[in-house]
């Protein structure tokens, strides 16, 4: 694994703009860049998709346990009023998308993994075709070399995932939804749609705040349309507090990603994890803020359980906070992780988001920082394999 410099392509922003790729820079600060890239082996990409597809099916493990344990429901702070609705959409088998492990990874130890954004996770469109468009842009400037490869699937596996809701769930239309004051969810949107459309699966667009319900609790949407299947961009954790939750039900509304998501991307999968799989190479010692053995770790990464783009997260050494940032999370209670330092290339901390799509590992992405928390800013570098 190693960072080289190229020659950015002379009309990427153009480019970005013509593919609707509006927050290529956000708040004036570069998100997309080019000006180098990350370079991998054949081999470095088996050990990341290998260490995905185990850790998801793990995860699948522990959704199965979670969903049949109040306590640990009550651990996870999952409302009791939506214990059902969650239990349900895991027995049900309600499908699910896609979803995002983040990974310190150098190319050398095992893939560690960060945390599982299995719900709500962004960078989508950048992974799974911009960063596509540079590697044939740039193996066509000859900046690259003839044999250059990418670990990305990840768009045709959302077309074959779409094709498969049609097929095996008797999905018919889809609608799609995020709130109205984020450009960058909006983009995702968009990009799922096109994937979807390119199915044959006819699919709408609405945002969150006008989701209607009628009388007898069906979601509806802005033509007073029943809503039977919605893919929504809006974290289960801010759905439960709100009083629709008390309408969710998917015998009337089928939702993805399925409510059992709601623990997959919750931080306290953790030390769950740990403790269904001590000492696994590609886990990372992991405990509940209370329980007695988190005094085991000296040096670690306290996180909320739920938190997003590094908010509310610091690191703590010896009982010294050496990194944090500010943040609305963390009510709900904490975690704590053993710290282990992402690889540094040239003073920038490299993160790896590995994409799982269905059941099944489809390609990476990287976002660097000169900070040691990956946060929402965080540039976003394409990568290739060569060799």
């Amino acid at each position: 694994m190693k960072r080289v410099a190229i020659t950015p392509r002379a009309d990427w922003q153009e480019k970005a703009v013509e593919y609707g790729f509006y927050f290529h820079t956000m708040y004036d600060e570069p998100y997309w860049s080019e000006d180098y890239y990350y370079e991998f082996t054949e081999r470095e990409i088996d050990e990341l998709e290998s260490a995905t597809n185990e850790l998801h099916q793990m995860s699948l493990e522990a959704v199965d346990l979670v969903v049949n344990n109040e306590a640990l429901l009550q651990k996870f702070r999952i409302p009791e009023n939506v214990w059902g609705f969650v239990a349900d959409s895991w027995h049900k088998k309600e499908p699910s998308l896609y979803g995002r492990f983040d990974f310190a990874y150098d190319g050398k130890a095992p893939p560690k993994m960060l945390e599982y954004n299995a719900d709500t996770p962004t960078s989508l469109y950048e992974s799974a075709f911009f960063q596509w468009i540079w590697l044939e842009d740039q193996i066509e400037n000859g900046q690259l070399p003839e044999g250059a490869d990418q670990f990305n699937s990840i768009q045709e596996k959302l077309i074959e995932r779409f094709t498969h809701f049609k097929q095996w769930h008797g999905i018919s239309k889809l609608h799609f939804t995020c709130c109205s004051d984020t450009e960058e969810d909006r983009g995702t949107i968009q990009y799922l749609q096109d994937c979807a459309l390119d199915a044959d699966l006819a699919n709408d667009f609405l945002f969150v705040e006008d989701i209607g319900i009628t009388e007898n609790g069906q979601f509806t949407d802005v033509n007073d349309e029943l809503i039977r299947t919605i893919f929504k961009l809006y974290p289960w954790e801010f759905m439960f507090r709100e009083e629709f939750a008390n309408y969710l039900d998917s015998r009337k509304t089928l939702w993805i990603e399925p409510g059992w998501k709601s623990i997959l991307s919750n931080k306290a999968i953790l030390p769950l994890l740990w403790s269904m799989f001590p000492n696994h190479p590609n886990l990372l010692e992991s405990y509940f803020a209370e329980d007695s053995k988190a005094n085991n770790l000296s040096t670690y990464v306290k996180k909320p359980l739920f938190s997003r783009e590094g908010a509310n997260i610091s690191i703590v050494d010896r009982g010294s906070v050496i990194s944090e940032i500010d943040g609305p999370y963390g009510e709900e209670g904490y975690i704590v992780q053993a710290y282990y330092p992402l690889p540094k290339f040239e003073d920038n901390t490299t993160l790896v988001g590995s994409w799982v799509v269905g059941d099944q590992s489809a390609g990476i992405c990287i976002r660097e920082d000169k900070e040691i928390i990956t946060q929402d800013l965080s540039r976003f570098y394409p990568h290739a394999i060569i060799g």
